[in-house]
């Protein structure tokens, strides 16, 4: 069994690496900015972690997205929609949560392969 931590901070690491599989953390855009700018940010932000992780976006196997109101699905949407590789989308699941400070209105989780 091998476990690669990468950007290790004390609370958490930014990427782990176990076998082939790459679990990112939570990933949030600028605290205040709104969904669609939160999104973009978020995705540029998995596009580069993916990268240093030696893979890229049409390896996502899971997303799992968090929403701090269900009633921005659509402007969500709509920015993951241009971004994501068509052909190569992952299993995907968005829900409707309570995230870490109410400034955050988006939060991405990724699943890849290496």
């Amino acid at each position: 069994m091998t476990i690669r931590r990468i950007d290790v901070g004390p609370r958490m690491s930014d990427i782990v690496i176990h076998n082939d599989t790459i679990y990112l953390a939570g990933q949030v855009g600028t605290p205040g900015a709104n969904v669609a700018t939160q999104t973009k940010e978020i995705l540029a932000t998995i596009d580069e972690l993916l990268a240093k992780a030696g893979s890229d976006k049409t390896k996502i196997l899971q997303a799992i997205i968090w929403l701090a109101d269900m009633s921005t699905f659509a402007e969500m949407n709509g920015v993951w929609d241009g971004w994501v590789p068509q052909g190569h989308t992952p299993a995907r699941a968005t829900g409707e949560a309570k995230l870490a400070a109410p400034e955050y209105k988006v939060e991405i989780i990724i699943t890849a392969a290496l």
